[in-house]
């Protein structure tokens, strides 16, 4: 081992001794850098080998060249790069062999290897490690998309990214993003081939007995690979994405219109061939096209084109009355909604489709859950309150379990101030089952807050503990402890803090507010926050490393405070705390007694 590493020493001096030469790197350096190889060579030597000694060692030597890279820059000296780059270039290469000989299954390693390649240009390596990582990484279509691409972009070779697109479907029969991208490498193929002919002919050069193939130069390779996918890869999603890929191509027309029949024909019922029908209808855009046209004139023409979009809509409803074909169009109609517009007559036009067709899906009983918050913000925002009324109460009817829906009833008739607020909260906590109704709650106290007598809010709130469950009931006994001393004193929530106490479960928060209360007053005693501290601890003292430390902080800050007792304080923390809660303890006791806590 040591003869095998001292040989590789060897190897860097002339390399560093042209770095000298050549006034790169001063002899200190270059000390400097063996002493450092020297170190990281023996680590890579070792029998119990470590991923990342290697890595390390990687980083130092690109971290090398880099350094030789803004050096070489700084002095405009640019020759001896054989002697220099190269050697350390080859090493980082073997170093990365080396690695991902050992650690196969690593493909972030292979990976960094390849970005490396990629930076300093090293085509030929490259072309090693894909073959090498492929051989290993079969089952992972982006690293054959990867190699596929590089052959492509790169290296100008369709014919080798064809290869590698063929061997990979071998492996992956169906996978949709391994057709999509042989289907686009497939069309740039032919793109590029309709440039250089254009170029030949227009520079009138004699290609002899070379000719551009019709079928490739129209793209029929792209069609034989949508063909054969579309066999094997079922659903619209596919069909659309390699109708987006056609459609970056100006020489594809017959293709979009195969893929688009073929859509059509096998997939007549799924709502995603509507939606794109329908939103076609926004890019074909109108039929004449002049010179000039006026504000007024786009307004029109943007005007048609939603109609016509909604007019498939419409035809979509009646063919496919689903709430996933609903969604859509409604979908659509709240995105063109959105849209800013200078129009007023555009966007009124727009709201006036939106409200229709929401309001068509809702007679249809197909309107999603999920939809009706934002019909309701809208028809708010319109000033039309009996119907949002109307429409709240019907979708509580709809989904009486749901305690959203009836949050949303609940807000629209507080918004407009309607009698029967508490009646509406009556019916929703009988039809909701406890568990979950927590924000039901909340939103019956705060509104009882403002609006009734502190006795009914005073019992709403007690009512509320009994209802809830008691993991819920724990922020409303926190709410509780607030509402009451903003509204009845200190005295009154002590008296209700106390009586809390003794239905748990409790939080830690419940115990912090009663004692920033206690800290809120002008005598305030340290007989009663110890009182607090205590009852919390009794509850969280196993789980509660902060809540130790400031009740040792109280005791020394508050003038009434005892430090002789954090002593006991402390003793009783490290008895009661348990795992890695007694190091987060100690560490921050410690900071504590230094005055940085």
């Amino acid at each position: 081992m040591a003869e095998r590493t001292e040989q590789r020493l060897e190897d860097r001096v002339p390399e560093l001794q042209q770095l000298e030469r050549v006034g790169l790197f001063t002899h200190k350096e270059i000390k400097a850098v063996l002493r450092k190889a020297s170190a990281l060579e023996y680590k890579i030597q070792r029998r119990a080998l470590r991923k990342e000694d290697f890595i390390t060692y990687i980083q130092y030597e690109i971290n090398l060249l880099e350094l030789i890279k803004k050096r070489r820059a700084r002095i405009g000296y640019s020759f001896k790069k054989d002697e220099i780059e190269h050697s350390i270039l080859q090493r980082v290469h073997s170093l990365f062999n080396r690695a991902t000989g050992k650690w196969k299954d690593d493909v972030q390693l292979w990976l960094s290897h390849v970005a490396f390649c990629k930076q300093w240009n090293s085509k030929h390596q490259l072309s090693k490690v894909f073959s090498s990582m492929l051989a290993i990484h079969p089952n992972k279509p982006e690293l054959w998309i990867m190699a596929a691409k590089w052959e492509m972009e790169t290296q100008l070779s369709s014919e080798s990214a064809r290869r590698l697109f063929l061997r990979a479907l071998r492996f992956h029969p169906e996978c949709p993003k391994l057709y999509q991208e042989y289907f686009r490498m497939e069309l740039m193929h032919a793109e590029k081939q309709r440039k250089e002919k254009k170029a030949f002919e227009q520079a009138k050069m004699d290609l002899g007995e070379f000719s551009y193939s019709e079928e490739i130069l129209n793209g029929e390779m792209a069609r034989i690979i949508y063909r054969d996918a579309a066999q094997k890869i079922k659903g619209v999603p596919f069909h659309l994405s390699v109708l987006s890929i056609a459609k970056l191509f100006d020489f594809t027309q017959d293709l979009q219109k195969e893929i688009l029949e073929s859509l059509q024909a096998q997939y007549a019922d799924d709502p995603l061939t509507w939606d794109y029908m329908a939103r076609r209808e926004l890019e074909l855009g109108s039929l004449q096209s002049t010179g000039h046209t006026t504000k007024q004139m786009k307004v029109s023409e943007m005007t048609q084109r939603e109609e016509r979009c909604s007019a498939v809509f419409e035809e979509a409803v009646r063919a496919v009355p689903t709430e996933d074909m609903w969604k859509c169009y409604i979908t659509f109609c709240l995105e063109r909604y959105n849209r800013k517009t200078n129009s007023e007559e555009l966007k009124q036009k727009r709201l006036e489709r939106t409200l229709s067709v929401f309001n068509k899906a809702y007679e249809s009983n197909l309107l999603l859950e999920a939809f009706y918050k934002q019909w309701l913000q809208l028809l708010l925002e319109c000033s039309l309150f009996e119907k949002a009324v109307e429409v709240a109460e019907a979708v509580t009817k709809r989904f009486t379990q749901s305690v959203e829906t009836w949050q949303m009833r609940l807000q629209v008739l507080i918004q407009l101030k309607r009698d029967d607020v508490t009646q509406c909260f009556e019916e929703a906590v009988k039809h909701v089952k406890s568990k979950g109704t927590l924000p039901l709650w909340i939103l019956w106290v705060e509104w009882s807050e403002g609006t009734n007598s502190k006795e009914d809010t005073d019992a709403l709130y007690q009512r509320s503990l009994r209802a809830t469950t008691p993991a819920e009931s724990v922020t409303m006994k926190e709410k509780y402890l607030d509402w009451t001393y903003r509204n009845g004193g200190y005295k009154k929530v002590k008296r209700v803090f106390t009586s809390l106490c003794e239905n748990r479960p409790l939080s830690v928060d419940f115990f912090r507010k009663m004692i920033q209360i206690e800290r809120e007053q002008e005598s305030c005693k340290m007989l009663h926050l110890r009182e607090y501290y205590e009852r919390a601890l009794r509850e969280f003292g196993s789980t509660g490393s902060d809540l130790w430390l400031e009740y040792i902080k109280e005791e020394l800050s508050h003038p009434q405070g005892k430090p002789e007792n954090c002593g006991s304080i402390h003793w009783r923390a490290m008895k009661m705390l348990q795992g890695d809660l007694v190091e987060d303890f100690i560490s921050k006791y410690t900071l504590l007694q230094t005055g940085h806590l």
